[in-house]
C-alpha cells in the first residue's frame, strides 16, 4: 500500500478528506509517516510538525498536519506562534482548540482559531463559535480537509465570512480592504477552492442570519444572488480581456510555467494563467463587503440592485428594496462575496435555487427542477440548430431553454457579452410554467443568457383557453410578459388560437403527481375522453402534458420528456402508448435511476423521446427501431446529494472551468467521463439517418 492509500483509509468514512490540498502537499506528508507498533498492532504514526514528537495520525490529525504545514509554510506563521490541542476554560470545564496562531504582539492571547475534529460544517461552526468567543479571538477557521470556511468574528452574534485569513505579514484589515476585481474572483472562487456549493452557503447564511430575521428566505436570497449577477455582469469587460490572454496559445497540464487557455481538466493551472493577467485597469467588484460600515454598505447594495432592476426588468418590482437590518446584510454580502456565480453551466445557482423555491408547493405538484445531467443529455441527444423553435411547457428553472441557448450559440453562462447574431437565435427559444417564483428566477437566468430578452412567460400551460384571462385582460402581466408572448402569438398554427403551435423542439419535464378533475380542462384534450366517447372523471397531469407538448411541435418536431416509468409498461396505460405511437415515432426511451431526482422522489422516471410525423423528416411506417437505454449511475447517492468524481489522491476533479464532475453516465462531460447514453444515442441517430443527426 503506497503512501497515499495509506492515508486515504484513514481518512475513509471520517468525513474528511484532501480535496483542498495539492497534490505536493499531501505527498510531501506521505513522505513522512512510519509504522509503530501499539499494542501489538501496527500503527500509522508522523514527527509532528509543531510538537516535534511522535503522532499518530486519526482522519482528524491528517488534515491538522497538512493544514498546519500550510500555515507555516505559505501564510509565513513560525513554529512559536502555533498550538494544538489549546486548553479553552468555559467556566470550570475545559476544552481543546485544535489549532490556535497567537497575536504577534501578544503571545498569550489567541488570534486565529481553526476547528477540525467536527467533518460537518455546522457542528464545527457551533464549536469555532464558542472558541472564538472564550478567548476573543477575532478570526476562524472550520476545514476538514474537503471544504474550508474562514471567518471574522465581528461581535459574538455574527461570523462574516472573508475571502482569506491574513498572512503573518498582513492583518485582518488588509484582507477585508484589497482591492478585488473579476481576476481575483475567478481565483478566489469560493465553489471552486472551498469546494462548497452555493446551497451551502445560503444554508450557513439561514443558520447565522435569515432564519431568525424574519423574512422571506427566498425573496432575501433571490435579491442578493440577482445583484450579485449584476455586479458580475458589469465586469463582462474585464472577462473579455481575461479571455483574450488566454486564448493566444494552449497549455498542457504539465506546461505549468506559461500562460494560456487551459485545455485540460486540471484547474489549478487555470487559475495560474489567470493570475498571469494584469488587472491595474479592471473595474472593482461592488458587491463586497471592504470594512465600510454596515450603513453604508446596505447603502451601496441598494444601489447595485437598483440598477440589476434596470438591467433585468420584470424579475423584482420597481420599489423593491433589502428588509434586512444593516447588520444581516453584512453577514449575507460577506458569505457570497467570493462566490463566482457565472460560471460555464447553471448546477452552481440552480441547486440553490431548488431549495430556495417552496419545495412543498413544487412537491405538491409532483415538479422538481431537472438534474443538469439529465438536461444536457436531452440536448445533446435532439441536437437543436440554429434557426430552430424551441420551448419548454413545464420550465422550472429553465434549464432546457438555457441548455439550448448554449447548444446553438456557444454562449454559456459567463458574464461576456452575447454576440449580436446569436440574439435572434435566442428569441427563438421560450419556457412556460405557473409557479410565480420558479418564473422569476427562470427569467432571471434567461434574461442573462439572452442578454436582456427572455420568452419565458407565467401561464397554466394545460389550461390554453384561459391565457386570455392574462394576456387580454391583465395589464401587469402584459407589461412584464407581453413581448415574448406576441413572439409566441408568431408560432400558432391557427391564428387565434392558443391549442397548436409549430415548434420544432421542445423539452420538458412536466409535474407527474396528482390528477386534473375539472371537466372544463379535461374536454380540451383527446386524451380527456375514453374510447367509447365518454368524458374522464380525472386524468394524470402528465398524460394531458404528453398530448399538450405533441400539440406544440409541428410535423417533423421532436421532443423530449420525462415521466413516470409506470407510463411506459402499466397494461392501464397502453391506451397512452398507442397514442403517441399514432402522433409520432418513438425514437427512444432512457431509464433514469432512482435516485435521480432524489431528495424529493423516488420515482422512477424514463425520459420518452418522440419525432413527430411528417412526409419528408420522419415519414410514418409501422415498424421501426426504438433506442432504449438505462442509466445506472445517477450522480446522487441515496440521500440525494450529488456524487463527484475524484482522483487517485481522493481529491475532488474539477474540470477547466471549476467545476465539480458529477459521477454519471448519460454523457461524457467534454471528455471527463467516459461517453454515455447520450454520444450512444447520436451514433444510433446517424446510423438510422434521424432528419436531426444527418451528415
Amino acid at each position: 500500500m503506497n503512501q497515499t492509500d495509506i492515508l486515504q483509509s484513514i481518512l475513509k468514512e471520517s468525513g474528511h478528506g484532501l480535496s483542498l490540498f495539492s497534490h505536493a502537499e499531501i505527498h510531501a506528508l506521505g513522505e513522512k509517516i512510519f509504522l509503530k507498533t501499539v499494542r501489538g498492532k501496527q500503527a500509522v504514526f508522523i514527527d509532528c510538525v509543531v510538537r516535534d514528537k511522535d503522532i499518530q495520525l486519526k482522519p482528524e490529525e491528517v488534515v491538522r498536519q497538512l493544514y498546519a504545514t500550510r500555515l507555516i509554510g505559505q501564510y509565513g506563521y513560525p513554529k512559536k506562534r502555533l498550538a494544538f490541542e489549546y486548553k479553552v476554560s468555559f467556566g470550570r470545564e475545559k476544552k481543546s482548540a485544535d489549532i490556535v496562531v497567537f497575536d504577534k504582539d501578544r503571545p498569550d492571547t489567541a488570534y486565529i482559531i481553526i476547528e477540525l475534529k467536527k467533518p460537518k460544517l455546522k457542528d464545527g461552526k457551533e464549536q469555532l463559535r464558542s472558541y472564538c468567543n472564550g478567548t476573543g479571538a477575532p478570526i476562524g477557521v472550520w476545514t476538514n480537509g474537503e471544504q474550508i470556511s474562514c471567518y471574522h468574528r465581528k461581535d459574538p452574534n455574527y461570523f462574516e465570512a472573508i475571502t482569506d485569513i491574513p498572512k503573518a505579514t498582513q492583518s485582518l484589515r488588509d484582507i477585508l480592504s484589497e482591492r478585488f476585481t473579476l481576476k481575483d474572483l475567478i481565483i478566489k472562487d469560493t465553489i471552486a477552492n472551498e469546494r462548497k456549493s452555493l446551497k451551502d452557503i445560503i444554508l450557513e447564511m439561514e443558520d447565522e442570519v435569515l432564519a431568525n430575521a424574519g423574512v422571506d428566505v427566498f425573496e432575501k436570497a433571490f435579491k442578493l444572488i440577482f445583484t450579485k449577477l449584476y455586479d458580475e455582469y458589469c465586469s463582462q469587460s474585464d472577462k473579455g480581456i481575461i479571455n483574450y490572454f488566454l486564448q493566444p496559445r494552449k497549455i498542457s497540464v504539465s506546461d505549468t510555467n506559461s500562460p494560456g487557455y487551459l485545455e485540460g481538466p486540471d484547474y489549478d493551472i487555470l487559475k495560474q494563467a489567470v493570475a498571469g493577467v494584469d488587472d491595474h485597469s479592471f473595474r472593482v467588484m461592488e458587491f463586497r463587503n471592504s470594512g465600510q460600515t454596515d450603513t453604508e454598505l446596505k447603502r451601496s447594495i441598494q444601489d447595485l440592485f437598483n440598477k440589476a432592476k434596470g438591467q433585468w426588468p420584470g424579475v423584482f418590482p420597481d420599489g423593491a428594496t433589502f428588509e434586512l437590518s444593516d447588520s444581516h446584510l453584512a453577514v449575507c454580502v460577506s458569505s457570497l462575496q467570493d462566490v463566482k456565480l457565472f460560471n460555464s453551466n447553471l448546477l452552481v445557482v440552480d441547486e440553490a435555487f431548488e431549495y430556495l423555491v417552496n419545495k412543498s408547493a413544487k412537491g405538491e405538484k409532483g415538479q422538481y427542477f431537472t438534474p443538469r445531467h439529465v438536461i444536457d443529455m436531452c440536448v445533446q441527444m435532439l441536437n437543436p440548430k440554429r434557426t430552430e423553435y424551441m420551448i419548454d411547457t413545464a420550465s422550472g428553472s429553465c434549464g432546457f431553454p438555457v441548455h439550448t441557448i448554449f447548444k446553438i450559440t456557444g454562449h454559456l453562462f459567463t458574464n461576456a457579452e452575447i454576440l449580436p447574431q446569436d440574439k435572434d437565435d435566442v428569441l427563438r427559444i421560450f419556457g412556460i410554467d405557473f409557479d410565480e417564483k420558479t418564473v422569476r428566477v427562470a427569467r432571471t437566468l434567461n434574461l442573462i443568457a439572452g442578454d436582456g430578452e427572455t420568452n419565458v412567460l407565467h401561464l397554466n400551460t394545460l389550461d390554453f383557453e384561459r391565457w386570455g384571462d392574462k394576456t387580454e385582460r391583465d395589464l401587469k402581466w402584459f407589461k412584464t410578459y407581453g413581448k415574448g408572448f406576441e413572439r409566441l402569438e408568431e408560432l400558432r398554427a391557427v391564428e387565434g388560437d392558443n391549442k397548436q403551435f409549430n415548434f420544432d423542439i421542445l423539452m420538458a419535464n412536466p409535474p407527474f403527481a396528482g390528477d386534473i378533475k375539472e371537466s372544463r380542462i379535461l374536454h380540451q384534450y383527446d386524451l380527456g375522453f375514453k374510447a367509447n366517447g365518454k368524458s374522464q372523471n380525472k386524468v394524470g397531469r402528465d398524460i394531458l402534458f404528453i398530448e399538450r407538448n405533441l400539440d406544440f411541435l409541428k410535423p417533423g418536431g421532436r421532443m423530449a420528456i420525462v415521466l413516470p416509468q409506470g407510463r411506459f409498461n402499466n397494461t392501464s396505460d397502453k391506451s397512452i402508448r398507442e397514442f403517441i405511437a399514432q402522433h409520432g415515432r418513438i425514437l427512444a426511451v432512457v431509464g433514469l435511476h432512482s435516485n435521480t431526482f432524489k431528495p424529493h422522489t423516488g420515482t422512477k422516471t424514463s425520459v420518452l423521446f418522440v419525432q413527430k410525423w411528417d412526409e419528408k423528416l420522419c415519414p410514418k411506417v409501422d415498424d421501426y427501431p426504438i433506442f432504449f437505454a438505462v442509466s445506472e449511475k445517477s450522480g446522487k447517492n441515496n440521500s440525494g446529494d450529488y456524487v463527484h468524481v475524484k482522483n487517485s489522491n481522493g481529491q475532488y476533479r474539477l474540470d477547466k472551468n471549476g467545476h465539480l464532475i458529477v459521477d454519471h453516465d448519460l454523457h461524457g462531460h467534454d471528455g471527463h467521463l467516459q461517453d454515455g447514453i447520450a454520444e450512444a444515442f447520436i451514433e444510433w441517430a446517424k446510423s438510422e439517418d434521424l432528419s436531426f443527426w444527418k451528415e
